[in-house]
């Protein structure tokens, strides 16, 4: 696909870090609560409007006709955005805040969901789904690698994952770049505890951070940056943690570290089962990128693509 735009110890502490975290009842109670709000109820909340802001829109609506909405518009008491974001709302698809907005501005398919941006990602998203998750498959994580720093993987990687949260299942993001973390700083988490303490056999609980306004979207970050990056991916332990995530989300998206920096990627890839190659357009190396290319054709991962990156 070619598009632009300690073993036992650790088995047992990933149902420990895991488990609380996706209960599957409680983000469809939460959304089944906000479809029956109405627009009005959503946008007074969102924007704090008064009890007589709000009957002074409802008196616009019955002179008019229109809806409330379109009257909070009329009278300046809302934005064409707030109602987006109501909508949103409704039909249970996670659209950030403007506040969010300001906080995560790499996640366009979150912060603009109606943009180009973010249908490209959608774009990319349906060839994956098509390649990857047909029914009878076996189950694979998503390693999204590069040749080189600054091809965009990790922006590539956080909106792949909101995208596919935004299907409605349980979507995992995995900080495996433990040589420069930075999904943390993106999704603006904690990064106090995360995967280098479990790889190291280290009891940490709740390591795993659900993303504010995305009910099906969680991260697990990188944690306390290790010395022996590529020692830890390598031992059986990643591989057993990555097949216990694979039967607790239906998505799982993880960062890898750039080429450039050693054989981490590959590694990461082979446990993860299938991966995406990032490639930027005008920068990166043809003779590097084929050669992480082959380098992965000769490893248990299924390539299932390349991206060209045009920023």
């Amino acid at each position: 696909m070619m598009a632009k735009f300690r073993d036992s110890v650790v088995h047992d502490n990933v149902f420990e870090v895991s488990a609380p975290a996706v209960e599957r009842d409680a983000p469809a109670d939460k959304a089944d609560t906000v479809a029956d709000r109405s627009i009005g109820s959503i946008i007074s909340e969102t924007r704090h409007l008064s009890a007589d802001q709000v009957e002074k829109i409802l008196q616009h609506q019955r002179e008019t006709g229109v809806r409330f909405g379109e009257a909070a518009i009329a009278l300046g008491l809302a934005s064409a955005d707030d109602v987006l974001f109501a909508l949103a709302q409704q039909f249970h698809y996670p659209y950030a805040a403007e506040e969010r907005r300001k906080a995560s501005p790499e996640l366009v398919a979150l912060n603009q969901p109606f943009g180009v941006q973010a249908e490209a990602f959608r774009a990319i998203r349906s060839q994956i789904m098509m390649r990857l998750f047909n029914e009878g498959q076996e189950r694979r994580a998503i390693a999204v690698v590069s040749p080189d720093a600054g091809d965009g993987k990790t922006f590539f990687s956080a909106n792949l994952a909101v995208t596919l949260a935004q299907l409605g299942g349980r979507t995992l993001l995995v900080d495996a770049d433990m040589r420069g973390p930075r999904q943390h700083q993106v999704f603006g988490i904690a990064n106090s505890a995360g995967l280098s303490g479990i790889l190291s056999g280290r009891a940490e609980a709740k390591v795993i951070q659900q993303v504010n306004g995305v009910p099906s979207l969680f991260v697990l970050p990188v944690g306390i940056t290790p010395p022996n990056p590529l020692e830890l991916v390598e031992r059986p332990a990643f591989g057993l943690l990555i097949r216990e995530l694979l039967a607790k989300f239906d998505h799982v998206v993880v960062d890898t570290p750039a080429a450039t920096y050693g054989s981490d990627c590959a590694v990461i890839a082979a446990r993860c089962g299938a991966a995406l190659v990032i490639a930027r357009q005008d920068q990166s190396r043809v003779g590097e990128l084929q050669d992480l290319v082959a380098n992965l054709g000769e490893s248990p991962a299924k390539l299932a693509g390349v991206i060209v990156n045009e920023f």
